[in-house]
């Protein structure tokens, strides 16, 4: 069953829902690789997995990167957000640049959680992300699209097609 804005499962911090095709990602992603286009140059990119995997793929094919590592960290269990586990640490080589030259991608940024603590590792590193929130986008450097803080955001791996209901309907 797919989870909606309204689903009692969601954390209660989420009044609206914005769900993502895969085009609009894609075509979101891209416009992010223009942004970063001119920020760089970048030696690497690192992918904050997994909500990062996608976009930093893309990103990675638009700034003909080659070199992609990631970091694995755990913060949600869809739709609640939880304490962060690191579950993979980056190469030891960008660990000790401090992140200089290097790419970190992800999804989004909603409280800022995740970021803090990849910073916390890499602070010379450039971040990036498809969606921000209000919590979080003072530490991002580059985004495209901000949407309020009580959204929850319905990436495109995380759905199934299925009737929606008219949104007058759910109030």
């Amino acid at each position: 069953m797919t989870k909606t804005a309204s689903d009692p499962d969601l954390d209660e911090r989420y009044r609206k829902g914005f769900p993502v095709s895969w085009d609009q990602f894609h075509r979101d992603a891209r416009a992010l690789a223009w942004r970063l286009a001119e920020q760089g140059p970048f030696s690497a990119i690192l992918a904050i997995t997994r909500g990062g995997l996608v976009p930093a793929a893309i990103v990675a094919r638009e700034l003909e990167i080659r070199e992609v590592e990631t970091i694995g960290i755990a913060s949600y269990d869809y739709g609640r957000q939880g304490e962060l586990s690191l579950l993979k640490r980056p190469a030891e080589k960008y660990l000790a640049e401090r992140g200089r030259g290097l790419l970190v991608v992800d999804d989004l940024v909603d409280t800022g959680n995740t970021i803090r603590a990849v910073r916390a590792l890499l602070p010379e590193a450039h971040y990036a992300c498809v969606y921000a929130k209000p919590a979080g986008v003072k530490l991002v450097d580059t985004f495209i699209t901000e949407v309020s803080q009580d959204t929850w955001i319905f990436l495109p791996w995380d759905m199934a097609l299925q009737f929606a209901p008219p949104i007058r309907e759910g109030r």
